[in-house]
C-alpha cells in the first residue's frame, strides 16, 4: 500500500513541480494528515535524477512549511485563546495556568519552537502555543524556517541518496534513515538545550 502510495507520489510530484510542494508542505505543517516522510523524500529523489532542484526543492519545503505554521499560528492567536478564557475550566486548564504557560512561553518561544519543528507530531501543534501566547511574529517565522530547513534538508538528502543509490523510492528505506535522523536530533537538540540554558544564566552576569 505504502508503495504504490510512494510511486504515485512521484509521478504526482514530478508532475504539479515546486508549487505542489508549497502545497503538500503547507498542509502537513497545519493539521492536516500529509506526512513530510512522504512529500520531500520523493524531491530529493527527482533531484538526484536531474528532474528538480535540490535547492529549490528546499527552499519550497521550508515556505510551505511556515505557510502551515502560519495557519495554526493565527487560527490559535484568533479564536485559541477566547475558546480556553470560556470552556478552558471544563478541562482543567484556568487562567491562572494560562498565565504561567504564557509566561513560559514568552521567556522560552524562540527554542520551544526552534526544536518543535525538528521532531513528529510536535512540529504541527508548536504553532498553536505561539499563536496563542502571542510570540512575535517576525521570531515565530525565523525559528519556524530554521528548524523546518533542518528537517526538509535531512528528509530531501534522504531522497537525493536512495536516488543516486537505488533503483526506487521505498517506504521501508525513507522510514529507516528518517529513524536515524531523529534519533540523531535527541542528542544533538539536548546539546542545544545546554547551550540555551547556559547562555540565559550567564546573561545576568555579564549585565552587571
Amino acid at each position: 500500500m505504502l508503495e504504490r502510495l510512494i510511486d504515485w507520489l512521484l509521478q504526482t510530484l514530478l508532475a504539479v513541480g515546486y508549487p505542489g510542494i508549497v502545497a503538500l508542505m503547507a498542509m502537513e505543517s497545519s493539521i492536516l494528515p500529509v506526512p513530510s516522510e512522504l512529500v520531500m523524500p520523493p524531491a530529493g529523489y527527482w533531484a538526484a535524477k536531474g528532474q528538480m532542484s535540490f535547492a529549490l526543492a528546499l527552499v519550497c519545503g521550508v515556505l510551505g512549511s511556515v505557510l502551515g505554521a502560519l495557519a495554526n499560528y493565527y487560527g490559535a492567536r484568533l479564536i485559541g485563546r477566547p475558546l480556553i478564557q470560556r470552556y478552558g475550566r471544563y478541562v482543567l486548564l484556568s487562567e491562572k495556568n494560562l498565565e504561567r504557560s504564557e509566561r513560559f512561553f514568552a521567556e522560552h518561544g524562540e527554542i520551544s519552537t526552534l526544536i518543535g519543528r525538528l521532531f513528529p507530531v510536535i512540529r504541527h501543534l508548536i504553532s498553536i502555543p505561539a499563536g496563542l501566547h502571542g510570540m512575535p511574529l517576525p521570531k515565530f517565522t525565523l525559528y519556524t524556517a530554521v528548524g523546518a530547513a533542518v528537517w526538509c534538508a535531512i528528509l530531501t538528502g534522504i531522497g537525493y541518496f536512495l536516488g543516486l543509490h537505488e533503483g526506487a523510492l521505498r517506504s521501508e528505506e525513507i522510514h529507516r534513515y528518517a529513524t536515524w535522523a531523529l534519533l540523531a536530533l535527541i542528542p544533538l537538540s539536548l546539546i542545544l538545550i545546554l547551550v540555551y540554558v547556559l547562555r540565559r544564566r550567564r546573561r545576568p552576569e555579564s549585565s552587571v
